[in-house]
């Protein structure tokens, strides 16, 4: 009964793929729902997506943008966060191995051997690892994003998303060759420091070097409006009308890996129709 679903259906919308904020480098669950207005929060969601976790990057984590008095928080710099991720993925890998071995040594031991402490953030690490849960992460500068990957790259893994990524444009060949995501705004920029060199053109710029984009709201207001978004991607660098369509359309699902259901008129997808 949130009266921005009934909003965002009447603008247009009809899934969203719900994040938290952006505090922690390793974060929690995301939802993908349907909006169905009226239904409860399990009515909502998207069964068939394919889980997911949002991590964070830059200003939001390591406080520079709270005030000078959250000072004993860790990490207090860039670098803190690449050490916890990069920690967080080695200590999913061992937890892994110990699984594995415990497992070996219960197949041959007839009497039962007690498993290691289960870890449920080192489980969800690992399916990261594994390829069955996705990455969405909350990004802004160029250097950072091109860390995250190569800690991908590390550990045999792809970025699924990188969220707002406005910096994306500097990285766009990069990020188009490991084969991340990119979900951006159309044209936010200059609210805190890390977002200043941020450009309407990114979206386009991206989408020019194969990279698939889509246009995110982060905001339930704004999230009325996505079809204005699209157009916003034709204005700023030229981008063919139906390609713009994608990004609020097609390109998302494609991003989530539920565009087999949802996000094109096609026989045997989910018929969401919407017309303006």
């Amino acid at each position: 009964d949130d009266i921005a679903i009934y909003r965002e259906l009447a603008g247009g919308l009809t899934m969203a793929n719900l994040l938290h904020g952006s505090a922690n480098a390793i974060g929690g669950q995301n939802a993908v729902i349907k909006l169905r207005w009226g239904k409860n929060a399990a009515g909502m969601l998207m069964k068939r997506a394919k889980p997911g976790i949002k991590f964070a990057l830059g200003e939001n984590v390591k406080q520079s943008n709270w005030g000078d008095k959250h000072t004993t928080r860790y990490p207090q710099t860039r670098m803190g966060v690449d050490q916890i991720i990069r920690d967080g993925f080695s200590a999913s890998l061992e937890y892994h191995e110990k699984q594995q071995e415990w497992q070996k040594l219960s197949k041959r031991n007839q009497k039962k051997i007690a498993p290691p402490r289960r870890d449920l953030e080192l489980e969800a690490l690992w399916e990261i690892v594994d390829g069955k849960r996705q990455i969405h992460c909350h990004s802004y500068r160029q250097d950072e994003i091109m860390n995250l990957t190569l800690i991908a790259d590390d550990f045999d893994f792809t970025v699924g998303v990188f969220q707002h990524v406005l910096e994306g444009y500097k990285v766009a060949e990069y990020l188009s060759r490991h084969g991340a995501g990119a979900s951006t705004f159309s044209d936010w920029w200059a609210y805190k420091f890390e977002v200043y060199d941020a450009i309407p053109h990114n979206a386009a710029l991206m989408h020019e070097e194969n990279v698939i984009v889509s246009l995110n709201s982060d905001s339930s207001e704004l999230a009325r409006r996505m079809n204005l978004e699209a157009s916003k991607a034709v204005k700023y660098g030229g981008v063919d009308p139906q390609d713009a369509w994608k990004m609020v359309t097609l390109y998302p699902a494609m991003q989530l890996e539920i565009d087999e259901y949802v996000g094109s008129i096609e026989t045997g997808k989910d018929a969401d129709f919407v017309l303006w």
